[in-house]
């Protein structure tokens, strides 16, 4: 019986090498994997649904439920997570020096909708009582100008966003102080070139991630995996052979973090790292599947609504075909 062909457009992870290398089977179909920055997927898939499979912004991916038709399906496969404290960055003669003082400033965003942003604003408002509608938002490019939401957000009133100017770029602007901070994935080269005039907000900020999750038991959800609807919907067994391969290839790196005899990852002590990872949260400290992430993805889709973005606050139920919230057993 021949194999179904899906193309598949993701990051070359770590974690999702074995299926780029063809180690890792996936039950029942042939994987041509693209490998591509992320910016690029998301934009291709967002706009244009060019691929089968793809990596996909958990934000993204949310707003686009509240599309009609609704173009994707995901399955509870987490490819990037990351803590945003680091990503906070901001002008020093902007008279920030604490959370609190970004209250009444000018904040730029490549997108408001970024995932990375929904968190940073989320937790600032959660923990340091710095109100999403307490700052201006300026959107635009960060590096390059010209830059656009991938897909239209409507906002409530109280929520101010306006558009840099077409020639200008948020890296720039931070740098000569026409914005006092910037919220972002990506270092801003503003950091490098600054001189001291830009820096973190949380300089020390893997004692401050570390206490957060210590505290809240999250570990931020950055991108899920889409399959394109009407795929699925005359496929729905590929759901499960792509979270089963997704798996596989994962549990290859926790492996791989351990290997003594020739570490493959180049840093001198990959090995107390990852021990001192395991021991402050767990052996499956980057979980995938439904159960495990409840508690996550619930304080993420608050967000969203708290935020202006989704126009309800959805279930993480809602987020994940049913196939992929339970998993047969033995």
């Amino acid at each position: 019986m021949s194999k179904l062909r899906l193309s598949l457009a993701c990051w070359n992870y770590d974690r999702t090498r074995g299926l780029l290398e063809d180690r890792i089977p996936v039950d029942g179909i042939d994987l041509t994997y693209i490998n591509i920055p992320v910016e690029e997927t998301f934009f291709r898939m967002i706009r244009h649904r060019e691929f089968d499979v793809a990596e996909m912004s958990l934000s993204s991916y949310t707003l686009s439920l509240f599309r009609e038709p609704r173009p994707f399906v995901a399955i509870p496969v987490f490819p990037s997570r990351s803590f945003r404290h680091s990503c906070i960055f901001i002008n020093r003669n902007s008279g920030i020096r604490e959370p609190k003082d970004l209250i009444g400033k000018r904040v730029g965003n490549p997108e408001y909708q970024l995932t990375a942003g929904v968190w940073i604003r989320g937790i600032l408002s959660d923990d340091y009582n710095v109100p999403v509608s307490s700052v201006s938002y300026f959107r635009g490019g960060e590096e390059t100008p010209g830059r656009t939401e991938k897909q239209t957000v409507s906002l409530p009133p109280e929520i101010r966003l306006e558009n840099i100017a077409d020639d200008k770029t948020l890296s720039q602007m931070l740098l000569g102080g026409e914005i006092d901070a910037i919220y972002s994935p990506r270092t801003p080269s503003a950091l490098a070139m600054g001189k001291g005039i830009v820096r973190r907000l949380f300089e020390d900020y893997e004692t401050v991630e570390r206490e957060y999750y210590q505290r809240t038991n999250i570990f931020p959800i950055m991108h899920t995996i889409v399959i394109r609807r009407e795929l699925y919907e005359q496929h729905p067994w590929i759901a499960q052979s792509l979270y089963k391969a997704f798996v596989l290839a994962q549990r290859e790196v926790y492996d791989d973090l351990f290997e003594t005899a020739a570490l493959k990852v180049m840093l001198p002590w990959q090995i107390r790292h990852a021990e001192q990872t395991q021991e402050l949260m767990g052996q499956d400290f980057w979980p995938y599947g439904f159960e495990k992430n409840v508690h996550v993805l619930s304080t993420f889709l608050r967000y969203s609504f708290e935020q202006g973005l989704s126009k309800r606050i959805l279930t993480p139920q809602e987020l994940f075909v049913p196939e992929s919230l339970e998993a047969f057993k033995i």
